[in-house]
């Protein structure tokens, strides 16, 4: 199978894969989808960007039935950014079936307006394991009627501690339920949760190597007491627009960022020790372009959703090879060049080999100037972020933003990036030459007719 309409899906989702511009499947569509049609148990192996959201998201809503006010859909994921983005593709995918309730349920933010939400059943909920872990000990959740059980980035739930949280969940759900298992790796824990939890599985397993002609992939042999060093003289040299860093640890994550910071790069860390709130900041700034590096661990990294990332950097590299494709895959997505460096100590020249059994290839090795970082300035990032104290709760929509900016404010709507609105406040990129004076004016001014205060970000 190819094109969609050669599913048995109903009216309304085909209404809106039509309007989204959904023609043809990806390979894991293609693959998983007449499998969940037919209610079967699925495992599927898939890196991000892979188009397994829309696959199971199609599932679950070809199985609910819309009149009965029950929680018939769970999905679990990782972190809340990864939860905000499924709910998101959920409800886009919903969105001409009437009266489809989708709840998120994350931790991080107060239990109040979720109890409230609670008050009525809704039809889907997507969340994280330790919060979903927390309504069902309150018993202000019930999964007695559940149909599909969705475990999204299972590999990185497993690794954040989550596997006593989701044998209890999984404990409260009927055994009669469809569970869907995706992953971007198979660890023997992945393996053992689906033997567990799942009757016969089909197994899918599409291809998670991307593919070589998009991305320039090096090598750098450099000792561990240089790695500083080296990595701010590979993002001198290269001067990547976007580029995210990799550590294996979080306390390297911080620090690595401290050391690139003191060098004048336009730096983020992200980490578990962030509040909630940070944490949202960093990934706006990062994905509107304010922020030229962010450093992270692999599993504070999930969820990050970056449509053309011009470069990935291993400051170290993982033991496990799968994670190391995964990595990589983050960047040359959508038939654009991407650029993947490592750095490689000599006590990790171990760690090559698999990755070269599993890339079935050898790797490549670049020589490294140390020089780099002294004779080239670090480029700094394209936009700035303002912050504006208004959000949905007061009914703040990026248009009226961008209606005051270029109005009012006198901006040009090309220096206008991108548009982020939450509960009670919103942000918005603008190109750095032009930020102070957006920031004046857009102060001064009104938006939907009313003041607001704004400030710069970072």
């Amino acid at each position: 199978m190819k094109n969609f309409t050669e599913l048995a899906l109903s009216a309304p989702l085909m209404q809106a894969l039509d309007a989204l511009s959904y023609t043809q499947m990806t390979p894991v569509q293609a693959l998983s989808l007449p499998p969940m049609l037919a209610g079967s148990d699925v495992i599927a192996q898939a890196r991000t960007g892979s188009g397994k959201t829309v696959a199971f998201g199609l599932g679950l809503l070809s199985h609910l039935d819309a009149s009965r006010i029950k929680v018939q859909a769970l999905v679990l994921c990782p972190t809340r950014e990864l939860a905000d983005q499924v709910a998101k593709e959920i409800r886009r995918l919903a969105r001409f079936v009437p009266n489809i309730k989708v709840l998120t349920l994350c931790g991080g933010i107060p239990l109040g307006p979720q109890l409230a939400s609670l008050s009525h059943d809704p039809h889907i909920v997507v969340g994280t394991p330790g919060r979903i872990q927390e309504h069902l000990r309150k018993r202000t959740l019930h999964l007695s009627s559940l149909k599909v059980l969705v475990l999204d980035e299972a590999d990185r739930m497993l690794d954040m501690g989550f596997e006593e949280a989701i044998n209890e969940i999984i404990a409260k759900t009927p055994k009669t339920r469809q569970t869907l298992l995706f992953s971007a790796t198979y660890p023997d824990e992945i393996r053992s949760i689906s033997a567990n939890v799942q009757r016969t599985p089909v197994e899918v397993t599409i291809d998670t190597a991307p593919e070589s002609e998009e991305i320039q992939q090096l090598f750098f042999e450099v000792e561990f007491s240089r790695k500083p060093e080296a990595l701010a003289a590979l993002l001198a040299e290269y001067q990547p627009e976007s580029a995210v860093v990799f550590c294996n640890t979080r306390r390297d994550t911080q620090d690595v960022a401290d050391h690139l910071a003191q060098q004048g790069f336009s730096v983020l860390a992200l980490h578990g020790d962030l509040e909630q709130r940070e944490r949202d900041e960093i990934l706006v700034r990062f994905a509107n372009k304010s922020c030229a590096v962010l450093v992270a661990t692999d599993v504070a990294a999930r969820g990050l959703d970056i449509k053309e990332l011009a470069a990935v950097i291993s400051y170290e590299l993982p033991t496990d090879p799968d994670v190391h494709v995964h990595r990589i895959g983050r960047t040359g997505r959508a038939g654009q060049k991407g650029l993947a460096l490592s750095l490689c100590s000599p006590r990790e020249i171990n760690r090559v080999l698999p990755i070269e059994t599993r890339e079935q290839k050898p790797v490549r090795w670049g020589k490294l100037d140390l020089s780099a970082s002294k004779t080239k300035l670090p480029a700094a990032a394209a936009m700035v972020t303002l912050v504006i104290d208004g959000g949905r709760k007061d009914k703040v929509r990026a248009g009226d933003i961008l209606g005051a900016l270029t109005g009012d404010a006198g901006v040009a709507a090309e220096a206008v990036g991108r548009i982020d609105i939450f509960d009670v406040r919103a942000y918005v990129a603008i190109q750095r030459k032009l930020a102070t004076k957006a920031l004046e004016r857009l102060g001064a001014g009104k938006i939907k007719g009313r003041n607001f205060r704004v400030r710069r970000l970072g």
